[in-house]
């Protein structure tokens, strides 16, 4: 009975905002040859979104231009890491200035741009965070984390959390916890996952935004995130009572899982979470990479969101709006556990990444893109509430912020993954009428919405209607089998 009410016409394609940007006319290599370039001299490991993959050629702020000038609203950033807008002027004339001036110069000299960016970068933390070394990339900043975690506790084993993701480097492949990176080779020594619940958050994420999203008594939501909590934690001393020595390095986190879909926990969690840890001599280190940098909207860093200082913080993607650098953030006593012995980045913290690391922060200040994630972003979550109140699909939309989750499911009562095939159509839709979105979670049933924060409340109506429509066509799909 559900699906008879999709017999009617899907409705009119929505009308994408305007941009008065012009991109330039495209002038590279036809499509084809591209393909043939793709096939023979670049990795296969590389895998491409949609069954026509996008040759795209320009970009500006949250728009993308592909070769034939067609123009896509990016809701998905480069993969959450265009913070402030592709091609975002202040930073762009930031780094020009400083090609034009030193690209390069390693770090065993001074130079201006790493004090100065690392001075401004630590005044976005509190106390004792206030010693960074800067890396490449965000695999490569866990990596080090995890390290220096081992280095001063003297301790091996490290835990972190089913559905994370921490990169694709051999150290943290142990960390990571989403079937779809592991390779069938030796990986992960000292390294236990903890099992999280297949639950929806719904009602917690109500409470921890304070807006009223579900028909659902306040006592009753206080009920349920009270019960979620006390199950995480039983999970959490479960695998320390049973998987790790008395003792333990660290436990790394990331405020809400990116990979795995805009996943959160219950409120609290993490501060309990992070006391057991340290009952055991451990660590603890708050993997940044997706909700830092304003993204989650009522506070700079996500760990703020759960009332916990960390240890350690990586930091990448959006730190560099694209531009490949990370850094790991830490307290004095544990980073002089890694000065011990020589430990050498010859990339890190050049002038050009510094530079532009700063021209992010003040892009980010100068903009308001904060405040903008939270009042974009909370819109967002309520407009796509109403998809979800509408489809017997959407069994899931949480987030917070502008990174946003929306679960894909054959209904509410099972909360079975979509099939791939049908989200793969969903998804191809949404493509066709110009929104470009992520996928993520342990079966890829989830679609990830982390646009950059420039984005505007006139860019979410174009995004629900895509989405409404990509639903309606769906719905007629299944009711016509």
């Amino acid at each position: 009975f559900r699906l008879k009410k999709w017999k009617s016409s899907v409705s009119t394609q929505a009308k994408m905002p305007t941009c008065n940007f012009v991109a330039e006319k495209y002038k590279s290599y036809p499509y084809e040859h591209m393909q043939k370039i793709r096939e023979q001299n670049i990795s296969p490991s590389l895998r491409m979104y949609y069954k026509k993959p996008l040759l795209l050629h320009q970009g500006h702020m949250q728009w993308l231009f592909d070769y034939e000038g067609r123009r896509y609203l990016d809701l998905f950033a480069g993969i959450v890491t265009v913070s402030v807008g592709h091609c975002h002027p202040k930073v762009t004339v930031a780094a020009q200035k400083q090609l034009a001036r030193l690209w390069h110069t390693t770090n065993i000299y001074m130079h201006p741009s790493i004090h100065e960016y690392a001075e401004k970068l630590t005044s976005f933390l509190p106390d004792p965070l206030k010693v960074v070394y800067l890396t490449n990339s965000g695999s490569e900043a866990n990596d080090l984390a995890m390290f220096m975690a081992r280095l001063y506790t003297r301790n091996f084993d490290i835990i972190s959390l089913r559905g994370a993701y921490h990169g694709g480097s051999p150290y943290t492949l142990g960390l990571t916890s989403v079937g779809l990176y592991k390779h069938s080779v030796a990986n992960g020594f000292g390294c236990s996952t903890v099992r999280f619940l297949l639950i929806f958050l719904i009602i917690w994420v109500t409470v921890y935004l304070n807006i009223s999203t579900v028909n659902i008594s306040s006592i009753l939501k206080v009920l349920c995130v009270c019960h979620a909590n006390d199950q995480y934690i039983e999970q959490f001393k479960d695998t320390l009572n049973t998987s790790v020595p008395k003792t333990i390095a660290g436990f790394i986190a990331e405020p809400i899982q990116g990979v795995n879909g805009a996943v959160q926990y219950p409120r609290n969690f993490l501060k309990e979470a992070y006391q057991l840890v340290r009952e055991r001599g451990g660590i603890c280190i708050s993997d940044e990479v997706q909700t830092g940098f304003g993204r989650t909207g009522s506070h700079f860093w996500g760990f703020e969101t759960h009332g916990v200082v960390p240890d350690i913080v990586t930091l990448a993607k959006g730190i560099g709006n694209g531009f490949p650098m990370a850094a790991v953030v830490t307290t004095k006593d544990i980073a002089s556990s890694l000065a011990q012995n020589l430990h050498f980045n010859t990339f890190g913290g050049s002038p050009l990444a510094c530079v532009v690391g700063a021209a992010v922060l003040d892009a980010i200040e100068e903009d308001g893109l904060q405040k903008n994630s939270e009042e974009v972003g909370t819109y967002m979550l309520l407009e796509l509430a109403k998809l979800r109140d509408k489809f017997e699909v959407v069994g899931d939309v949480r987030g917070k912020g502008l990174m946003i989750g929306v679960e894909m499911v054959t209904d509410k009562d099972s909360r079975h993954p979509l099939p791939g095939e049908e989200i793969n159509q969903i998804w191809e839709d949404c493509k066709d009428m110009g929104v470009l979105i992520g996928r993520g979670g342990l079966y890829s049933q989830t679609f990830r919405i982390k646009p950059p924060m420039c984005i505007n409340k006139k860019d979410v109506d174009f995004t629900v209607e895509v989405l409404n429509t990509a639903l309606q066509k769906h719905m007629e799909r299944a009711a016509a089998k």
